[in-house]
């Protein structure tokens, strides 16, 4: 598996289905193989940030470059990891930890105001100026009982947005 010219197996079919928890099927996992082998420009068995961002609705979201941190260098088993968080099938937990991952960039485990506020900038961009951006995340966190201080925790996130329809979905083309 680690030469993506070569042909997935069935062994290595379940052990990726295995890796990320049956969330897709035998079929979606060799969708997904040849889609990993177009990004795998160079076939060297990962993808680097320069072929995800070939990718044009990679390379337009607001939060690409934060992204970019997490799937820089993936190999096709993380590669399928890492998009089992946008399955239709994949539980509330797993997309809430996703999500903390995108919020937590320096991987402490904590996620600061500046960390939500870095968040909120580059989800607003220019429509919102600094000073709305924080009163509105200050009212948020007050309302979550929390405060501008507060570092908030995995659980912390759980608690939030655990009631939450999380609408993370990518569907995979199945040939």
């Amino acid at each position: 598996m680690g030469n993506t010219s070569s042909m997935l197996t069935q062994y290595d079919i379940e052990e990726v289905q295995e890796h990320c928890n049956n969330i897709f099927s035998q079929q979606e996992i060799g969708s997904l193989y040849q889609r990993f082998c177009q990004l795998d420009r160079n076939a060297k068995g990962f993808i680097s940030a320069d072929e995800f961002l070939s990718v044009p609705e990679f390379a337009m979201n607001p939060l690409s470059q934060r992204l970019l941190k997490m799937v820089d260098g993936l190999n096709f088993k993380d590669f399928v990891a890492f998009l089992s968080a946008f399955s239709a099938k994949a539980s509330t937990q797993k997309k809430i930890e996703f999500i903390f991952k995108v919020y937590d960039t320096d991987y402490n485990g904590k996620v600061s105001f500046d960390d939500i506020l870095e968040v909120l900038r580059d989800l607003s961009g220019p429509f919102m100026s600094d000073e709305q951006r924080e009163r509105v995340l200050t009212q948020v966190l007050k309302e979550s009982g929390y405060s501008r201080d507060s570092y908030l925790v995995l659980d912390d996130f759980v608690k939030v947005l655990g009631t939450s329809d999380l609408k993370m979905e990518v569907e995979i083309p199945v040939d």
